[in-house]
């Protein structure tokens, strides 16, 4: 490997043995080298240490105390220093010319802050295909990125200073922090789309954080009025949010009130309307009620 790498990969995992050996060794046979490898261990408890340290110094090995995923992505960010950043989620694989491709795309192409990849999808082993919904596109994306995420972390390549001028990972957001720092970064660039698959997203296993963390929806509204509350939208895009925001909270509300939730249901169903009239101290009261960001009561595997 180069003492001065152009990218930075980073894998983070927290008790994910059994699929990190290979998740590394798709970045360690990968036919780019100018590269360098952090892994960041959240806090595992099983023998995910034990295989990290039989790579020596093929990598760095960051351990923490368990904070999450937003928050072991942005130490690896810290501890970068590549020109650019990859993530690779540790159930997840790339293809042996996803480096060298999106590299090359980078370097050719300076106003595109990221670039990502289309994917190869697994659910419990056997290959599935993505629904229209989960389509990807090139270009002004914020529109299309609003209904759910459309962009991996796994498949994206990125400039490292639009990152940190991002300030990375949203850590009080213990679900959709992709969601959220994708529309931090649509709302302001261009994306590019590699139309070639160069990742294996593996899916169905019990310890995904989408299929353990309730009403995902709830935090995709946190991070829509996190974005309005902005100053970064446009008229068009702030059009956009708000009504993706309306359709998001009304179907959150409903299901509240089917709960028998009411009082949660009256706030997210009165949510956009106060967005409009500007009631910042009772959306802020609100997510504090009803939407208490605590990591340490939160299940934060990934």
């Amino acid at each position: 490997m180069f003492k001065k790498p152009k990218v930075t990969c980073i894998i983070t995992t927290f008790n994910r043995a059994i699929f990190l050996q290979q998740a590394i060794d798709s970045i360690l046979t990968q036919d780019f080298e100018m590269f360098d490898l952090i892994v960041v261990d959240d806090g595992s408890t099983d023998h995910t240490a034990s295989i990290i340290r039989n790579y020596g110094t093929k990598l760095r090995y960051i351990s923490q105390a368990n904070k999450g995923a937003s928050a072991a992505r942005n130490l690896g960010l810290k501890k970068a220093q590549g020109e650019y950043i990859a993530y690779l989620d540790s159930d997840d694989l790339w293809e042996p010319h996803k480096l060298s491709i999106q590299t090359r795309f980078l370097d050719q192409n300076p106003d595109f802050p990221l670039c990502y990849t289309q994917e190869i999808w697994y659910r419990n082993g056997i290959r599935v295909n993505p629904r229209d919904k989960h389509r990807k596109y090139s270009g002004h994306v914020f529109t299309k990125c609003l209904p759910l995420c459309i962009i991996s972390p796994s498949s994206a390549m990125m400039r490292r200073k639009t990152l940190e001028e991002l300030s990375g990972f949203d850590e009080n957001l213990p679900a959709a922090e992709d969601y959220d720092l994708w529309l931090r970064i649509t709302c302001r660039y261009p994306v590019y789309l590699i139309p070639i698959p160069l990742i294996i997203k593996r899916g169905g296993h019990p310890d995904q954080l989408s299929r353990r963390v309730s009403k995902l929806d709830k935090y995709r509204i946190q991070a829509l009025v996190k974005i309005l509350s902005s100053q970064a939208l446009s008229p068009e895009n702030r059009q956009a949010a708000w009504m993706e925001l309306s359709v998001k909270c009304s179907i959150y509300g409903n299901g509240c009130n089917k709960h028998g939730r009411n009082d949660e249901a009256d706030y997210y169903l009165s949510l956009p309307q106060q967005i409009l009239s500007g009631s910042k101290e009772k959306i802020r009261s609100g997510m504090d009620m009803h939407n208490p960001l605590v990591l340490s009561q939160t299940s934060t595997e990934f």
